[in-house]
């Protein structure tokens, strides 16, 4: 989103090419879907750098210079061509663009972003917040304390109160990826029993983490008991959250660690 808004700030005041990745076999630095917008003076996005970007970087700047006409779609061969090692071929799309594109542009380019239900705004989840805001995710952001949240967030960050909190369950967007790391135990308790119950109901939460210790984990299963939760259930919680070989308790390492995790939960 950040790089959309940099592509509209600079076709306020000029002319690009746009470059875009329209077809790919092999191996090759980026997938379909990518681009880069060429200014005479600046370059907004990336179709993977190397030999690649290079010469189609100089191919733009001569067409806005009007050294070279539309090459209409081109074929780039990463191997044969360009003794790039990736070896597989890349079709590329060349369009001249301005403002007057730009709403059309940001509605083409827009990533297709999986929606996060972050739970708790803590130390840790303003880190995660700083971190997935750069990353293809779309951030609902619910604390029971309305007070918590930061002005001037990110466009794919929305900010909600909910007390109590775990009511914000219910709606989530199928497809939430769940991160529980409230201020309260009693609440992070409340807010995962209601996931568990959606997933009896609904299996659409590919993932639901907590954070915290083993010794909490041990208790809330107790706890979970109590109210008809087993196994099967528990099964569907990852905890500790982040990926296993990072023990840093720093925020900032946390939220990296936990990032990664959510990358590898699929698109």
């Amino acid at each position: 989103m950040k790089i959309l808004t940099q592509l509209t700030e600079h076709l306020t005041h000029d002319q690009a090419v746009l470059v875009k990745v329209v077809r790919t076999r092999g191996s090759v630095p980026r997938d379909s879907g990518s681009w880069m917008a060429v200014f005479a003076h600046a370059l907004v996005g990336t179709i993977g750098g190397g030999h690649l970007e290079f010469q189609a970087v100089a191919l733009a700047k001569d067409m806005l210079a009007g050294r070279a006409s539309h090459p209409g779609l081109q074929t780039v061969p990463l191997g044969p061509a360009l003794g790039q090692c990736c070896g597989g071929v890349v079709e590329l799309e060349y369009r001249r663009v301005s403002a007057a594109d730009a709403e059309a542009l940001r509605e083409e380019l827009r990533p297709l972003l999986q929606p996060v239900a972050l739970f708790g705004g803590g130390h840790v989840g303003g880190a995660l917040v700083n971190v997935l805001s750069d990353l293809p995710f779309a951030l609902r952001w619910i604390d029971s304390r309305d007070e918590v949240f930061p002005a001037n967030l990110p466009a794919q960050v929305t900010t909600e109160h909910s007390d109590p909190v775990h009511g914000a369950v219910a709606d989530l967007q199928p497809g939430s990826r769940v991160l529980i790391m409230s201020f309260s135990h009693a609440e992070d308790l409340d807010i995962l029993a209601a996931c568990l119950k959606r997933l009896r109901s609904t299996a659409d939460l590919p993932y639901v983490g907590l954070i915290g210790s083993a010794s909490k984990w041990a208790r809330f299963k107790h706890r979970l008991e109590e109210r008809g939760f087993g196994p099967a259930d528990f099964a569907q919680v990852t905890t500790p959250i982040g990926i296993a070989g990072i023990d840093s308790k720093l925020p900032e390492v946390i939220a990296v660690s936990v990032a990664a995790q959510l990358l590898q939960t699929g698109f």
